[in-house]
């Protein structure tokens, strides 16, 4: 609709539910709000300066998707990181046995050990993810005859998205999972209160949907579709030269997801509706209702993070005085 491209709000601020809160960011700022075990809210801001307002050439369709992506990804670890400290959890995190290999190897042995499970918990991702799905689906080929044709790229994506399903499902089980689902609620739904130019409160933030269009869920449905479209320009006559050039083509599928994305975000029309149906569908897992409590934190953090807006509560939140950058970040906390 016309009316919906035109408003200034639509796209201008993001965010990422954290361990006990929410961290929301517009433009160059960033604010983390969580909720302590006394009760309180504290908020940790700081600043991100893409390098794509460094380097212009970076903001190229397509380019400047590939860019956020790594960006988010930066983001997304350290946001986690200050809501961990913030909340206390750091020490916590260390198990026994971590404690126990760290005190017999000596910590530079230790780092070694947990890069290496680190680098092994990756490849068994890309196992999975990646080999297992074009496998089954070479295998499923060859028993029936190779009669499935061009419906294996179709069946190798389905087979991705039921692994992708599946795990967000059993995920949601475990008690610390289903609290950040519920603060991803609250961040949707105090964003869409505040795109409609509602007053921030928390009764008018419950009346809002808690699936986004722009939710990072949306976006990785998203690249699976794209990518089962991309797939079948790919050869099954070598599957190991499938892998290598599917993954050699994930940063170009992610640049063309992000353009959707931000194309959503700011229209609706039938395309949009029947290509984000999927990932909104799948918000019902990643997403849920959350209490008064989790959306008072999602609403500190987005007026935290709009200081031009809303000066005062800005104000009264711990400034963060040095910026960070995909290239150069800063883990100091200010609060």
């Amino acid at each position: 609709m016309a009316e919906k491209s035109k408003n200034c709000r639509l796209g201008s601020v993001g965010g990422q539910a954290v361990i006990e809160g929410v961290m929301m960011k517009a433009g160059e700022r960033y604010s983390v709000a969580v909720r302590m075990p006394d009760n309180s809210i504290k908020v940790t801001n700081k600043a991100f300066v893409s390098v794509k307002k460094k380097h212009k050439f970076l903001n190229i369709p397509i380019l400047r998707g590939i860019v956020n992506f790594v960006e988010t990804m930066i983001l997304s670890y350290n946001t986690l990181m200050l809501s961990t400290e913030a909340f206390g959890l750091e020490e916590e995190e260390e198990t026994k046995f971590e404690k126990w290999l760290k005190e017999k190897c000596g910590k530079s042995l230790f780092d070694i050990i947990m890069g290496v499970a680190m680098v092994l918990g990756l490849a068994l991702g890309f196992g999975i993810f990646f080999v297992l799905p074009s496998l089954f689906t070479g295998w499923l080929d060859g028993i029936t005859g190779g009669h499935i044709g061009m419906a294996k790229s179709v069946i190798e994506g389905l087979i991705k998205i039921l692994i992708f399903i599946t795990y967000i499902w059993a995920v949601s089980f475990m008690k610390d999972i289903r609290r950040t689902f519920e603060y991803h609620g609250a961040e949707h739904k105090s964003i869409f209160c505040y795109e409609s130019g509602e007053e921030l409160t928390p009764e008018n933030v419950k009346k809002f949907k808690r699936f986004h269009p722009r939710c990072g869920t949306s976006f990785i449905f998203v690249i699976l579709i794209i990518s089962i479209l991309f797939s079948t320009f790919i050869t099954w006559d070598n599957m190991a030269l499938r892998v290598i050039v599917k993954l050699l083509m994930l940063p170009l599928i992610v640049g063309v997801g992000y353009e959707f994305i931000m194309y959503a975000g700011k229209h609706d029309n039938i395309l949009v509706r029947i290509l984000s149906a999927p990932g909104l569908l799948m918000q019902r897992l990643t997403t849920l209702e959350p209490d008064e409590s989790q959306i008072e934190v999602a609403i500190k953090a987005l007026k935290c993070s709009l200081p031009d807006v809303f000066p005062e509560e800005a104000a009264a939140s711990e400034e963060a005085t040095e910026p960070e950058s995909a290239e150069s970040e800063s883990t100091e906390q200010h609060g």
